[in-house]
């Protein structure tokens, strides 16, 4: 488990990989954390059709944001988004993965 740790402290770590972001939980005072940013394109069915749509979707470290919820806003590079849908957390539970949409 030390060598995930470290592997996922390396990641976070990666200036071409993680950036720099605010967390602040509803009524919570902003918090300094690094993200892994992941806007991947989603297609959804729907019946017959196919329903494509951008996302955005974050890895926040447990370590730093222990229990994110929706509602929660997150800031990245100077855009602002809220948090979507239920927070994922990895199978080590080291990591959430979340779904963002603008402010």
């Amino acid at each position: 488990m030390i060598a995930v740790v470290a592997a996922l402290d390396a990641l976070f770590a990666d200036g071409n990989i993680a950036r720099d972001g605010v967390y602040v939980a509803d009524g919570g005072t902003p918090v300094l954390v690094r993200v892994v940013t992941r806007r991947t394109d989603e297609v959804t069915g729907f019946g017959e059709a196919r329903i494509w749509s951008e996302t955005t979707r974050i890895d926040l470290r447990v370590a730093e944001v222990p229990n994110p919820r929706p509602g929660d806003r997150l800031e990245i590079d100077g855009d602002a988004f809220l948090i979507q849908g239920e927070p994922v957390r990895d199978r080590e539970r080291l990591v959430w993965t979340v779904d963002l949409r603008p402010a």
